[in-house]
Parts: C-alpha cells; sequence; structure tokens
C-alpha cells in the first residue's frame, strides 16, 4: 500500500515522549524520520524505562515510541556535525524538537536561521508551557503539567487527594497534536510554496484534553468539579448511574441511561431517592451507593445478558490479561511484532489508523544509536 506521506523526508531533533510520538505517527503514516541523536548518548529516552525494562542496550519505552525510524549522530556543538546537518536540513519537508527555549538559537538552528537555509521547511517546536512567556523555562514533564493544569482532581473520589492520570497522557496528547499540526501545515505549504512554525506545548494540549470540563468550569460560576464519595463513580461532573460496580465475581460499567429503566430492569428500587432527572445529579451518590448494593448480588455475566437484552449501555471491566485475550481484540489487530534480528522480536502495538481497509503495520524496530548515519551521509552526499 502507498502511504499517504511517503516521499516526505522528517528531521527529529527531539527527546523522550511527545516529540518522538509525533514522529512515530508520521512514520506509520509514510514518511521517512531520521532521529538525530547525541554521539554516545543518543536520545535520553534510551536510558528511561518502564518497569525497567531494557532490550539489549535500550529502553522498552525508546522502542515502542522510535520504531519505524532511523538514526543519525551529530554533535550540535561540533562546527563540522552542524555543516552536515545543515545539508540534510536543506533537504527536509520537516524538522522538529523539544529543546528548552534558546538552545536551537544558540547552535543557530531556531526558525528564523533555518528559513534561510529552506524556505520550505515545516518546523515543529514542542515546549512544557510555550516558547515565550512566565514559565517558558520551567521543566515540561507529564506529571508536573498534570499537576498544574487541574487534571488530578478529576479522577478518585471525594475522599482522595489529587489523582494523577495512569498515563504519559500530556506527552501523548501533544505529540499527537504536533503530528496535526504538522499535517496541517503541509497542506499549507502546498498552497503557499512557503514554510511554517508549528508550535505546541505539553500544558496546552492537556488543557485542550479537558475542554468539555474546563468549559463547564468557566459557564458554571467557578464552581470545581465535584467528584462523588461513592465508590466507583466515573465522573465528576456526571450523574447517576454513570460508573462501575462490583459484582459477585469481578465489576461491570455503566454509561448513561434512564435510571428509572436500569433499576426497574435490575430489581433496584429508588423511589425513595429519584422524583425526576434532576434527582439523577442531586441524589448522585446515594443512588450509585443504592445501584452497588444490589449488583453484588450476581455475577457479572448476569447482569451484563440482562441489561445488555434491554439495550442499557454496559460493559465488564477487564484488566489487559482479558482484555488482550477478547476476540475483538485479535480481529481488530491491535498487535504487530517488531523484527529485532538474529529471531528476535518484539510485541506491540499497531497504528490505529486504517486507509483503504488496510492497517498500517511496521515490523522495523527502533534504530541502534547513530547506525544510519554513514548511508544517510553517502545518500545525500553530506561531506
Amino acid at each position: 500500500m502507498n502511504r499517504p506521506l511517503e516521499g516526505l523526508l522528517v528531521l527529529e531533533f527531539c527527546q523522550f515522549l511527545a516529540g518522538p510520538s509525533a514522529g512515530l505517527k508520521l512514520a506509520d503514516l509514510g514518511a521517512r524520520v531520521i532521529k538525530i541523536e547525541r554521539p554516545g548518548t543518543g536520545d535520553a529516552c534510551r536510558q528511561l524505562s518502564i518497569k525497567n525494562l531494557f532490550v539489549e542496550d535500550d529502553s522498552l519505552l525508546f522502542h515502542t515510541i522510535n520504531r519505524n525510524k532511523e538514526s543519525y549522530a551529530a554533535d550540535l556543538k561540533n562546527p563540522e556535525d552542524l555543516a552536515k546537518l545543515k545539508q540534510l536540513i536543506a533537504r527536509a519537508d520537516v524538522m522538529t524538537h523539544n529543546f528548552r527555549p534558546g538552545v536551537m538559537e544558540k547552535v543557530g538552528l531556531d526558525y528564523s536561521a533555518v528559513q534561510a537555509i529552506n524556505p520550505k521547511l515545516i518546523y515543529g517546536v514542542v515546549t512544557g508551557y510555550g516558547n515565550e512567556g512566565p514559565w517558558a523555562n520551567k521543566p515540561g514533564q507529564d506529571l508536573l503539567v498534570q499537576s498544574v493544569s487541574g487534571l488530578t482532581f478529576l479522577s478518585g473520589s471525594a475522599i482522595d487527594g489529587p489523582v494523577p492520570f495512569g498515563l504519559s497522557v500530556s506527552d501523548i496528547m501533544c505529540g499527537n497534536h504536533l503530528a496535526q499540526g504538522i499535517m496541517a501545515a503541509l497542506i499549507k505549504r502546498a498552497k503557499t510554496n512557503k514554510g511554517v512554525l508549528v508550535e505546541v506545548s505539553l500544558l496546552e494540549s492537556i488543557l485542550d484534553v479537558q475542554f468539555e470540563v474546563i468549559t463547564t468550569y468557566l459557564n458554571d460560576g467557578g464552581k470545581l468539579p465535584d467528584r462523588s464519595s461513592a465508590k466507583g463513580s466515573a465522573h465528576a461532573y456526571l450523574s447517576a448511574p454513570y460508573g462501575m460496580y462490583e459484582t459477585l465475581d469481578g465489576h461491570i460499567a455503566l454509561a448513561m441511561g434512564s435510571l428509572p429503566n436500569i433499576c426497574s430492569v435490575i430489581g433496584c428500587d429508588i423511589t425513595d431517592l429519584y422524583v425526576d432527572a434532576n434527582s439523577a445529579f442531586d441524589n448522585r451518590d446515594q443512588l450509585i451507593n443504592r445501584l452497588a448494593v444490589t449488583f453484588k448480588e450476581q455475577n457479572s455475566k448476569l447482569w451484563l445478558d440482562l441489561l445488555e437484552s434491554h439495550g442499557i449501555w454496559s460493559a465488564e471491566v477487564l484488566d489487559y490479561k482479558s482484555a488482550t485475550a477478547l476476540s475483538n481484540y485479535e480481529y481488530l489487530q491491535i498487535e504487530q511484532q517488531l523484527d529485532l534480528g538474529k529471531g528476535k522480536n518484539i510485541k506491540t502495538t499497531v497504528s490505529p489508523i486504517r486507509l483503504d481497509n488496510e492497517k498500517l503495520f511496521a515490523s522495523k524496530a527502533a534504530p541502534k544509536l547513530g547506525v544510519d548515519t554513514g548511508v544517510i551521509n553517502k545518500e545525500f552526499e553530506i561531506n
């Protein structure tokens, strides 16, 4: 299959997660992505591990984010290497970086300087809190950004303190936004024949993820999110029955729905708590607790069969072991294998995008540090 970004050359001067995850999205769509890495150490993510898992010399996390790319070793402080990079930049379509504000200006690779080398270049920048402003020099790390964004007061219950999201959600969403911005910039370049500066920040991305609830806050008299005191409530702003409920042998989840209808189906009396639709908000916690008592009486399958037969939106709550064993997981082709050579491989996920009914499989593993430097120099006649 011909992929839409084939023929596009991307130079990735990024480390860690946000910028490289954007590069991964572009690579899956067909772009050629070359990581520009510091000789000797490379992307700091090579040594940043999840659960202390490494594959040979690099972390499993690095392999997860940097599959389907090439690696070019160059020292930005070395004049010879810098001259070679400028030759590469002259041939590139896109360049991304997540250095602290001012770093690229010092080495002469800021947007203005690069425009003189390649006026058609799309230049993508990732920062923590914006390239300018009072927080420009603060460290932009996912947990720290979550902490200042309000996100940590959306999950958990009323008796909990702040609860961070269990994923690098700021990084991941910022990478998605960078990829979106770059593709929009490519369309603009096709119309104007000029380069485009694309800027994203972790803070703006994580605030954008919360656009529903922040809009609610801004238009509700400044009232803070009201997390439920009931165990399993799943949303600070939604009414009962929205949440997860313990059963005899596990848990089930209920989405939005008519409380009188649901309670009629499961045999739960709420007449003392429910007068009209407003009651689902006013008496949210008591209603969730009342439902919880009923759901504990039978197993998950019985409840799901009953609820689904009445068109009530519900699902079993699964861990990774059960979720990855689902027939639909296999049908959707969620997994792929990365070829490490010598009979070794890594299991990981595939791009969720389908084009013309085809998944975007890519078996190329993350590159060894600098492994492609010589080949790239020869290909582009860099000396």
